[in-house]
């Protein structure tokens, strides 16, 4: 494509270890390495994906849909919501150097409130777990904010992106994009840890109806508790595997342990993944507690009879 499209022409391709290996009949973005001049070289940006993409999302659709049917597409519906309210409010916002944890806080809980109720139904358990996950962000907000604040981060890990990013919009908050990661990014994993909750205690209710708060919240702890197990450390790796490069490098140069945990790109990690379990071990308990007070008080009125005098 392009104003040289058809014509031959020069391409430059780094020869540094870890460059991909150009083939005939691979399709590729390329630039001009002098944009006033397009008849000059041009060099290797990136493979072009978008086909391999979209079958991708497509594949995950018709999965999603298959085996979820209404729920399923109502969670699709809620991914699109999402998408909607990080591009139109949240990124613009953080852009034009608004506070980030308020932006981030009132995005989430925009998304929340929409994907909960689109996917799940609007029902009493989902507005348990509607709040429930309201009250676990602010916290997971708050542990952010005085964590980055005792642990002096200033989003100066990935300098050449803060570099690129300042340069192009300088009234961005470094340090504030850090905690609004944070509270996007826990964002998915409490809104599942809420939800099965407030569907454990409901079901546990309709099998043995007639509990006391006190018994049904510790049955349900007995489920959080495994839910907690499992999803701690689902953070952690899921973490780990988005920085498995860097760790690969510390590990190459031989830094030692505390060198490695306490610099600026690892501590950034270390705080978003502790604030965010934070964050999700006290949804369990919050979320199970609001859920076995609702479903006794509903139903205990539900089964009163009433006389007509």
């Amino acid at each position: 494509g392009g104003p040289r499209r058809g014509m031959r022409t020069y391409l430059s391709i780094a020869q540094a270890p870890g460059e991909p290996q150009l083939h005939a009949g691979n399709r590729i973005l390329v630039s001009p390495e002098d944009a006033a001049d397009l008849g000059g070289a041009y060099y290797f940006v990136t493979f072009e994906r978008g086909p391999e993409l979209v079958v991708l999302a497509l594949l995950f659709a018709v999965l999603v849909v298959a085996v979820g049917r209404l729920r399923g597409l109502g969670a699709l519906a809620g991914l699109a919501l999402t998408w909607l309210v990080l591009v139109e409010f949240v990124l613009p916002a953080l852009l034009d150097g608004e506070a980030p944890v308020p932006v981030a806080l009132v995005g989430a809980a925009a998304i929340v409130l929409v994907v909960l109720y689109v996917a799940h139904g609007v029902s009493d358990r989902t507005t348990t777990a509607l709040l429930g996950t309201l009250a676990s962000l602010g916290l997971t907000g708050l542990l952010s904010w005085v964590a980055t604040e005792a642990t002096a981060l200033f989003g100066l890990g990935d300098s050449e992106t803060n570099t690129l990013l300042q340069s192009f919009a300088g009234r961005v908050q470094l340090q504030g994009i850090i905690l609004a990661g944070i509270v996007i990014g826990s964002l998915g994993v409490l809104n599942d840890v809420t939800v099965t909750q407030s569907s454990a205690v409901w079901e546990i209710w309709s099998a043995h109806p007639g509990q006391s708060v006190a018994r049904l919240y510790r049955a349900g702890m007995r489920v959080g508790r495994d839910h907690i197990a499992s999803t701690v450390y689902t953070l952690v790796l899921a973490y780990a595997g988005a920085s498995l490069p860097l760790l690969l490098l510390f590990m190459v140069t031989g830094q030692r342990f505390t060198t490695v945990v306490t610099s600026d790109l690892v501590s950034e990690e270390v705080v978003r993944t502790l604030a965010g379990s934070i964050g999700l071990a006290a949804a369990v308990p919050l979320t199970t507690a609001l859920a076995a007070v609702i479903v006794t008080t509903r139903r205990s009125r539900q089964a009163v009879p009433a006389y007509q005098a």
